[in-house]
C-alpha cells in the first residue's frame, strides 16, 4: 500500500528494478538505483542525528542528487523543503529560518553564495554538498559529503501518512512567501488522482521543465513513480530546446504554464512528434492558444488543469470537452468535491460568480507558522451537517468561478487581482483574453490602477507579436472594438518581450505593477 510518498518509489524499485526512473543529461538511473540513493540520503540523515519531522531544504538545480535529497529526507522520516533554485540568497534565508531548516542539500557553487547570509539561519546544523568531489567553500558549518550507497535499509523514524511530508513555499500577493504544509496524504492522494485521469501509463516519458518547489512540477515525479514511468530533467533556456528534447528523448508527457505554452505554440513541430498529452495549469491558457496547440499537435491529448498550491489540484478538463469548452477549467478531479458559493457559504446557481471551494484529501494542514493566514484560507467547509462535532476544513481558494448548468466551471479572476472600475467587477484574465484574440500580441497583463473618479482604471502591458506591426493607438482600437467601454484600458504599454517571470515561470504580475507610476492619474 502507498501511504507514504516515498512507497510507491520503493514498490516500483521492487517490481521493476532496471526501468528508467531518471535522466538526466547524459545520466540514466533505474528505479533500482535511484531507490538505493535515497536510503543512502535517508541514512546520513540519521546518522546525523536528524529529528522526526525536521526540516531538509534542497537548493539545486534540477538533477538526480535533487530527487535523491527530497525523497531521502521523507524516507527518514523528516520533512522536505524544495527551494526554488532562481531564487536570491536573500529570498533562500528566509524561507531556511522561517521553517527551522536543519539541513540544507545544494551545491558548493550555491553554498558559497548563500555563505554571507547562513548566519540569519540559527536553526541550521549541517550542508550536503551534491558535488561532493570539489573543494567545499569555508563555512562554519559542518559541510556532509553525498553519500556512497547504503548497504542495507536504515531503520527511519516511523511516519503515517498525516505527518508532514513537505512544505512548499508559495508567493503571496502581499509580504513574504508562504510555506504551504502539505502531508503524506496530501500528496499521494495528488499522485493517484492525476495519474488516473491522466492514463499515465509505465512506457511514459515525462518531461520536467517546471521547477521540482512547485507543485506542478513536483507532481510530475510523484506521478511518474507511481506508475513506473521515467522523468527526464531538464533544465532549459529556450522553449525552442524543449521542442528538441522532447523529439530526442521521446516524450510522450509535457506540462508547462501559459506563458511557456504561448511560447511553444509559436513554433515548429515535427509532425512525428511523440507527444501523447500535455497539460496546462498555473493560468488560464489562451484560446489562441489552445487552438494553435490543437493545430500543430492534432495526435496530442490537451489537458487543461486548475490548482492551487493549498490543495495542488482541483479541476481538469477532459481533451474530449477542449474543442468544445476551450475557456472551460473542467470538473473536480477524481477524489475531491469543488463547490461553488457566495460569500455567506451558500451554493450558487448555475453561470452565478462565486468562490471556488475545495474540500478532499488534497487540502494541505495550512500555513508554516502562520496560524492567521491559515485561518484565512482553510475554513469549515461550507453545507456540513451541524451535529458534526469536528468540522471538516476545506481551502477557500479566493478565486471567482462560475458553474454552468451541464457543470463546467470557468474561471474569472482571484479576488485579489480584481479590477473595480466605476463600480463595475472586471477580471484581468477576461481583458488579458481578449487582446490574446486579436493575434497582434505575443503576451500581455492587466492591472487595476488608482484613479481619483472611477476609484480604479484599467492598465495593460503587452509584448507586441513582431516588433513595429503594432503601436499604442492600434491596440486600443481594437480595445475599443472587441471591449464595453468600462473595460476599454486607459493606459497601454508596448514593450520588449518575455516579460518578466516569477520563479515558477507565471508572468510576475505584483513586479510589472510596480513598474507602472500609479501616482499619476491616467
Amino acid at each position: 500500500m502507498n501511504h507514504l510518498i516515498h512507497d510507491s518509489l520503493f514498490e516500483t524499485a521492487v517490481r521493476t528494478p532496471a526501468a528508467e526512473a531518471l535522466a538526466y543529461g547524459d545520466r540514466r538511473c533505474s528505479y533500482a538505483q535511484l531507490a538505493d540513493d535515497v536510503r543512502a540520503v535517508a541514512a546520513l540523515l540519521l546518522d546525523a542525528r536528524l529529528e522526526p519531522g525536521a526540516r531538509v531544504a534542497v537548493y539545486m538545480e534540477k538533477r538526480i542528487e535533487n530527487v535523491a535529497a527530497m525523497f531521502g529526507a521523507a524516507a527518514a522520516g523528516c520533512v522536505f523543503v524544495p527551494v526554488n533554485p532562481l531564487l536570491k540568497p536573500e529570498q533562500v534565508a528566509y524561507i531556511l529560518a522561517d521553517c527551522n531548516v536543519r539541513l540544507l542539500a545544494t551545491t558548493a557553487e550555491r553554498l558559497a553564495q548563500l555563505a554571507p547570509v547562513l548566519a540569519r539561519c540559527p536553526d541550521l546544523r549541517a550542508v550536503l554538498l551534491a558535488d561532493g568531489d570539489v573543494l567545499a567553500p569555508d563555512t562554519a558549518l559542518p559541510v556532509l559529503a553525498w553519500p556512497a550507497r547504503a548497504a542495507a535499509d536504515c531503520a527511519p523514524h516511523r511516519r503515517i501518512d498525516t505527518d508532514v511530508a513537505a512544505i512548499l513555499y508559495t508567493s503571496g500577493s502581499t509580504g513574504q512567501p508562504k510555506g504551504v504544509v502539505l502531508s503524506h496524504r496530501n500528496m499521494v492522494a495528488g499522485a493517484q488522482s492525476v495519474a488516473s485521469y491522466l492514463d499515465l501509463r509505465a512506457d511514459d516519458r515525462l518531461l520536467a521543465v517546471l521547477p521540482l518547489s512547485f507543485d506542478y512540477g513536483l507532481s510530475q515525479l510523484t506521478t511518474a513513480f507511481l506508475r513506473g514511468a521515467s522523468v527526464v530533467l531538464m533544465n532549459y533556456l529556450f522553449p525552442k530546446d524543449i521542442v528538441t528534447m522532447v523529439a530526442r528523448e521521446r516524450i510522450t508527457g509535457l506540462a508547462a504554464v501559459p506563458p511557456l505554452w504561448i511560447a511553444l505554440a509559436r513554433l515548429a513541430w515535427p509532425a512525428d512528434c511523440t507527444l501523447r498529452f500535455i497539460t496546462n495549469s498555473g493560468g488560464a491558457m489562451p484560446v489562441p492558444t489552445v487552438q494553435a496547440l490543437r493545430e500543430i499537435l492534432p495526435d496530442t491529448r490537451i489537458f487543461l488543469m486548475y490548482g492551487l498550491t493549498e490543495a495542488f489540484r482541483s479541476t481538469y478538463l477532459p481533451p474530449e470537452d477542449v474543442a468544445r469548452r476551450p475557456d472551460s477549467i473542467g470538473r473536480a478531479i477524481p477524489n475531491a468535491e469543488i463547490l461553488v458559493v457566495r460569500p455567506d457559504g451558500t451554493p450558487c446557481a448555475a453561470d452565478e460568480p462565486g468562490e471556488l471551494v475545495h474540500r478532499g484529501a488534497l487540502v494541505a494542514l495550512g500555513y508554516w507558522n502562520d496560524p492567521a493566514r491559515t485561518a484565512q484560507r482553510f475554513r469549515p467547509a461550507p453545507g456540513q451537517d451541524p451535529g458534526l462535532p469536528v468540522p471538516e476544513l476545506a481551502v477557500w481558494s479566493g478565486d471567482t468561478v462560475r458553474r454552468d448548468a451541464d457543470g463546467y466551471l470557468y474561471f474569472i479572476g482571484r479576488s485579489d487581482d480584481m479590477i473595480k472600475v466605476s463600480g463595475y467587477r472586471i477580471s484581468p484574465t477576461e481583458i488579458e483574453s481578449v487582446l490574446h484574440a486579436t493575434g497582434l500580441v505575443a503576451e500581455v497583463a492587466a492591472f487595476g490602477i488608482d484613479h481619483p473618479q472611477l476609484g480604479q482604471a484599467i492598465a495593460v502591458i503587452a509584448v507586441p507579436v513582431e516588433e513595429g506591426v503594432i503601436d499604442n493607438a492600434a491596440l486600443l482600437a481594437e480595445c475599443k472594438r472587441r471591449l464595453p467601454a468600462y473595460m476599454v484600458p486607459a493606459r497601454i504599454d508596448l514593450r520588449a518581450g518575455p516579460l518578466p517571470r516569477n520563479p515558477n515561470g507565471k508572468i510576475d504580475r505584483n513586479l510589472l505593477r510596480q513598474t507602472l507610476h500609479t501616482n499619476e492619474a491616467p
